[in-house]
């Protein structure tokens, strides 16, 4: 584009194009599409059309002070406010309440007017940051008086004044110098430190204003206040300033809005049934774990409804890896620190490792990963192209140290099951092996009940080569590997750009739970680094030595963290299969045990796990009491029952079905344990 041309073109999503004059703004282009959608535009995304393709951002970079207050890279796509003038050519998509990226906006605006409201109330504040969250949103503030629950409330009330106003949030730039100087001078040292880090001398600053509040932030936000129609103020917590125990204490109050009222609800309601769910909770409900403070934290003990589940999983992951051409091997809980040297382990990884034990021969380590155990095992014999793949499966436990604050339940923890593979392979055979992966997670994800998976590919950042091994051409071979596998098997995806680990580009498939949450569990990592510092080699058809491909994979991800999530996907509410006790047996008095005893030995015979209620109870006690274990089958029998040889069945969630014969009691039951069926 000639930089002194007064008109600029502007691109739309279906591909048409506007000529207008430069310093048109995104509002006025909506506007001129349809005053209806000028009204419904919350935000803009432009992309300078000689720029490059888009690639996604890394994780969560939202969060980051960087990015709120650093410089704006004006040759990235990135979005803007509606009144952004617009000064080049781009290609324009207006953001309303049906993209996500407009939820993000209208939360950072939030913060602003919660900021807003905690100064009109306690003008001695002084600001931190508050950024949009993928949850909500935050805002740090400095204020020598604890909030209160009743401030808490105070807040909330006056940003819906706030909101009501319907103040413009307006742009503004300011020298840094002058920005500088005042917020010295109202002592805002926070604010003074974003200046100082994320601006250099000669700049302008960016701020924002609505009404009398001013902010330094680089946006974008909401047209006005106006647009915060729903939003609710959630709790507060501590932290220190830059992370440092030896500065202020700052208070952390969070908060979270949507776009209406309706969502904000939904919002509300799906983490009431979080709640129900939690793994913890219904961990002990259903006596299925525990964790012992007395043998220390992040240490599962698993119970033996929990143990049956357990070794369901792992029977189905045994057999599944058999029939797949994997080998099961076991390697040791401890290993000589110098093998974790070898590894790197030692160099990069050791701070999440339990410290060294001394022994009479060396020190030795608890093992955070099973590679370098199935490394080792390659390594015991010659090995021929005619012999690869090598794929080597474990269920293997291991321990990492992972920091008091960070555990939760199952989902994180010090010591797990991991259901580790390691394949080692030439290149020619590595994209078959990654299909295969691919095709055996897909079995997990279908197998244990999630329809619903997302994928990403984590690729390296070229420009940043220091942090990454291997040569371009081995990240070529592997990039390229994985996406031609998952194009092989039309699994979209998306391709997160820096997110690799420093050995290898990696498949994660993330499923979707009951409540629609994304869980990482599935993974599949490339690797040219250890079998370079292990040097790994095979016989090549040319009676050469090569080294071989290795590709990390891991399905359950871990044991516990599966389980945790299952528990939660189905309310502890199991599938017959998985159920700990898959039936209940409930004589209606005591006359007819007997008969009862006769039903649980033909059903146990045929394999299934029961228990049998002989308390002198009223039935309805004892049925009350087994459908509060969540039992997918529960079978009443009295006088009638007991002359036909027959079961009144009462399935979970359906109540009395009626009272069919034993045998067609056991067929049923059966197949649903042969199909693994999610359903009753």
């Amino acid at each position: 584009m000639n930089p002194s041309s007064t008109t600029i073109q502007v691109q739309l999503p279906d591909g048409s194009a506007r000529a207008v004059p430069a310093g048109t703004t995104p509002f006025d282009i909506a506007h001129s599409i349809s005053p209806r959608l000028a009204s419904a535009a919350i935000a803009a995304q432009i992309r300078p059309l000689h720029a490059a393709s888009p690639t996604e951002t890394k994780p969560d970079a939202a969060h980051t002070e960087a990015s709120m207050y650093a410089t704006e890279d004006a040759s990235a796509e990135r979005i803007v406010d509606l009144s952004q003038p617009l000064q080049e050519d781009v290609a324009l998509r207006l953001l309303t309440e049906k993209d996500a990226e407009a939820l993000r906006v209208v939360r950072h605006s939030a913060a602003h007017v919660m900021a807003t409201a905690v100064l009109e109330l306690f003008p001695e504040t002084k600001l931190g940051h508050g950024p949009a969250t993928d949850i909500g949103f935050f805002y740090d503030f400095y204020r020598p008086t604890p909030f209160t629950p009743e401030d808490i409330e105070r807040i909330e009330k006056k940003m819906a004044e706030i909101v009501a106003r319907d103040e413009k949030f307006v742009r503004e730039w300011q020298p840094r110098e002058e920005g500088l100087a005042r917020f010295k001078a109202d002592n805002d040292f926070m604010k003074v430190h974003f200046i100082e880090r994320f601006t250099q001398p000669g700049e302008k600053i960016s701020l924002y204003r609505n009404g009398a509040f001013v902010d330094f932030c680089r946006g974008p936000h909401v047209p006005s206040t106006g647009r915060v129609k729903a939003f609710k103020v959630l709790n507060l917590a501590g932290a220190y300033w830059l992370g440092d125990e030896k500065n202020p204490q700052l208070q952390r109050i969070y908060g979270t809005a949507f776009f209406n009222k309706k969502e904000m609800d939904e919002h509300f309601a799906r983490l009431e049934e979080a709640q129900r769910r939690d793994h913890r909770v219904l961990g002990r409900q259903l006596d299925l774990f525990s964790i012992q403070e007395i043998a220390g934290a992040g240490l599962i003990f698993w119970h033996p409804k929990g143990g049956i589940i357990r070794k369901t999983m792992e029977d189905w992951m045994r057999e599944e890896c058999i029939r797949r051409g994997y080998e099961l091997v076991y390697t040791p809980h401890v290993m000589r620190k110098e093998l974790w040297k070898i590894s790197g382990h030692e160099g990069f990884y050791s701070q999440n490792m339990y410290t060294p034990m001394e022994l009479d021969d060396a020190d030795y380590r608890l093992k955070p990963m099973n590679c370098p155990g199935h490394i080792l095992i390659y390594k015991n014999s010659p090995k021929s192209y005619r012999d690869l793949p090598v794929r080597l499966a474990e269920l293997g436990n291991v321990y990492r140290y992972e920091r008091s604050g960070t555990m939760h339940g199952l989902l994180r923890v010090r010591g797990f099951t991991q259901d580790d593979a390691h394949i080692f392979c030439t290149p020619g055979q590595i994209e078959n092996e990654v299909v295969a992966c691919i095709d055996f997670a897909q079995a997990v994800l279908t197998t244990f009940g999630f329809s619903e998976f997302k994928v990403e590919l984590s690729t390296w950042d070229p420009k940043d080569r220091k942090s990454y091994a291997g040569t371009d051409d081995k990240w070529e071979l592997a990039i390229g590997s994985l996406e031609r596998a998952l194009q092989r098997k039309g699994i979209p995806y998306k391709t997160i750009a820096g997110e690799a680990a420093f050995y290898g580009p990696k498949i994660d498939i993330k499923l979707v739970d009951a409540l629609g949450r994304l869980w990482q569990l599935s993974t599949v990592q490339f690797d040219f680094n250890l079998p370079a510092r292990f040097d790994l080699e095979y016989i090549g058809e040319d009676g050469e030595r090569h080294q071989p491909v290795m590709v990390h994979r891991a399905l359950f991800g871990s044991v516990e963290r599966f389980f945790g999530v299952l528990i939660e996907h189905y309310a502890g509410a199991f599938p017959l299969w998985l159920a700990p006790v898959q039936v209940g047996l409930v004589p209606i008095s005591e006359k007819h045990v007997e008969y009862a005893k006769q039903v649980q030995t033909q059903l146990q015979a045929a394999g299934l796990r029961v228990v049998l209620d002989e308390r002198n109870e009223k039935m309805n006690a004892k049925i009350r009491d087994l459908t509060m274990q969540k039992i997918p089958y529960l079978l009443v029998m009295g006088d009638k029952e007991s002359a036909a040889n027959a079961v009144s069945v009462r399935a979970r969630g359906k109540g009395d079905e009626g009272s069919i014969s034993l045998d067609d009691f056991i067929a049923k039951a059966k197949k649903l344990l042969e199909e693994k069926s999610v359903s009753l």
